[in-house]
């Protein structure tokens, strides 16, 4: 039986490791096109099979701001044609500022006039890196939300290959929900659908033995399963995906992404991550990601 034809669309905005995630792809398998107008996809799709080629890489971005506007209509063209993955790479801005610089390369919308966003006409000549990059934002808006989101704010390259190799991984046919733990004191990722904040639950790290373990080693499981109100958190959280992770997938929603945070990103939200993914499992597509020990271990 041939295999079922897979594509994958990234976009996102400049500097964010759309690159990163193309060459991720193309490790996996993936016959990858970078920067392809939309229009020219189903082009490429008939190309493709008709050469053998069962899994595609497609990134697509501000380069083609003309033709933005045909993602949405788009993707939901290809789900009835082959299995669609979506991922939107997202960065703050003080990071991207800082991508630009020491690489030295131009941001795509100082090189050349943007068109207007919305009705208010753009200056004529070249915009600032900042102006530019928010600009971008708002040209990219309408698509940011159809898959996937990854903040790769702070990420390094391997944490960001291992991701999108872990979300082409799963089934595109059910919606699939992605637990990730976080440091409140590195801020709140961008990529999140929830957050919840479980600082005030009792932190192990108070604990000589328990402080350089994680929420995945049997100390700091044990420790954290003792506390009532840990129980209870977990009892909270599940209870309220329990109510409407059901509305969301009726809603043809892809990914659903529940960020948890604690002070250091180490104990106290991996635990609940790592749990919550156990008790979800069986019902959707799980993915769980841990920012700080995944950049450790990358």
């Amino acid at each position: 039986m041939a295999e079922a034809l897979s594509v994958v669309l990234l976009s996102g905005v400049s500097g964010s490791g759309k690159s990163i995630a193309l060459n991720a792809l193309e490790d996996a398998g993936y016959y990858c096109v970078d920067n392809l107008p939309p229009q020219l996809v189903d082009a490429l799709l008939d190309v493709a099979t008709a050469s053998g080629h069962r899994r595609l890489g497609i990134a697509m971005d501000v380069r083609s701001a003309e033709s933005l506007h045909e993602l949405p209509a788009l993707a939901r063209r290809l789900r009835e044609r082959c299995e669609l993955h979506f991922i939107f790479l997202d960065c703050d801005t003080d990071t991207l500022v800082q991508r630009f610089s020491e690489t030295r390369r131009a941001h795509p919308l100082t090189a050349r006039r943007a068109p207007e966003v919305s009705a208010a006409p753009l200056p004529v000549s070249a915009p600032a890196l900042i102006e530019a990059i928010e600009i971008e934002r708002e040209l990219l808006a309408p698509v940011a939300g159809l898959g996937l989101h990854i903040d790769t704010s702070g990420l390094r390259p391997a944490q960001l290959r291992g991701w999108v190799r872990q979300a082409v991984g799963v089934s595109a046919a059910q919606l699939t929900l992605m637990f990730e733990s976080f440091a409140f004191k590195r801020g709140v990722a961008l990529d999140a659908d929830f957050v919840f904040d479980v600082r005030m639950l009792p932190n192990p790290h108070y604990d000589p033995l328990l402080r350089g373990q994680s929420g995945r080693d049997d100390g700091v499981i044990e420790f954290l399963r003792a506390q009532p109100a840990v129980l209870r958190m977990f009892d909270d959280i599940a209870g309220f995906l329990d109510t409407w992770l059901p509305a969301l997938a009726e809603d043809q929603r892809s990914y659903v992404v529940v960020a948890i945070g604690c002070t250091g990103g180490q104990h106290r939200s991996v635990f609940l991550a790592e749990q919550l993914a156990r008790r979800f499992a069986g019902r959707y597509s799980v993915l769980v990601r841990h920012r700080e020990l995944d950049a450790l271990s990358g």
